[in-house]
């Protein structure tokens, strides 16, 4: 009696549970009717076409194309009129005639000084005027000394030295005797006729003015006393600043320095320069 009691409970659960199988879900759609299946199909491919080709692709690409053609005709049109004017060259007998356009030029006095072969030039940094021969076949400028004398400070080389001046020479009188002083650069050796083994001579570097011109310049020391200009102007000092016109002498003022003449007193000195053919 147990047993079929058991049973009977088992065979109503089961049906129960059959039922619940076979409940319908509500949370599932409805089947769609072939209208709506279509209307969806149409909308899923609108989507698709709007987002690989963007609003306004199409008519800018064929803007672009338009442009483009036009300028494909025009340079054909261009080559046409060339070859026209080639082919009436030609019946003419002439060659075709090239213009070229010309560079902009500058004026070189724009960026260089304009010296005459000679100048007077200033040394702030000893205090005087000096006439300078302005020569373009010396490579190294050079100023006129006596009592070189080499010593050391601070481990470097130095000289000591005077103005090699002769009583023609125009400078300021209290500074022919001073000495002065200054660093070794470098030296030179400079080969003479006279002296197989040559002349080593010490450089040094002086503020130089001439002029609008104010740089520090590389000078040789070596006595010039026997020729007409304490200095000399070479091609380092005038490379990419300053150009010679050698039928002009003294085209820049004499600087002044405290105890020597005004410079519009130079005259009268400058008037009595030989022409000489120094080195």
């Amino acid at each position: 009696m147990r047993h079929g009691f058991i049973w009977v409970a088992a065979a109503l659960s089961l049906s129960l549970t059959g039922c619940a199988l076979l409940q319908p879900n509500n949370d599932t759609p409805p089947p769609l009717s072939e209208p709506a299946f279509h209307a969806r199909i149409n909308e899923l491919a609108q989507d698709v076409s709007t987002q690989c080709n963007p609003p306004g692709t199409v008519e800018q690409a064929q803007h672009e194309r338009q442009v483009l053609t036009a300028d494909v005709r025009e340079v054909g049109s261009l080559l046409r009129h060339l070859r026209q004017d080639i082919q009436t060259l030609q019946a003419r007998g002439g060659e075709p005639v090239i213009v070229r356009e010309e560079c902009e030029t500058h004026d070189v006095l724009d960026t260089k000084t304009l010296l005459g072969r000679n100048e007077w030039v200033g040394l702030p940094g000893i205090g005087t005027y000096l006439k300078a021969r302005v020569d373009s076949g010396a490579n190294t400028s050079s100023l006129s000394a006596r009592e070189i004398t080499r010593f050391e400070r601070d481990g470097e080389d130095w000289v000591r030295f005077k103005l090699a001046l002769n009583d023609d020479d125009v400078a300021v009188e209290e500074k022919r005797n001073e000495w002065i002083e200054a660093p070794v650069e470098r030296r030179v050796r400079v080969i003479q006729s006279t002296n197989d083994e040559g002349d080593s001579r010490p450089v040094i570097s002086l503020l130089m003015t001439l002029g609008p011109i104010r740089e520090n310049v590389e000078f040789t020391l070596n006595n010039r006393s026997h020729l007409s200009y304490p200095v000399l102007l070479g091609r380092r000092f005038l490379l990419d600043i300053a150009l010679i016109d050698v039928a002009e002498t003294y085209l820049h003022s004499r600087p002044e320095f405290p105890g020597g003449e005004p410079s519009e007193e130079s005259a009268a000195d400058e008037a009595v320069d030989q022409d000489d053919n120094e080195e």
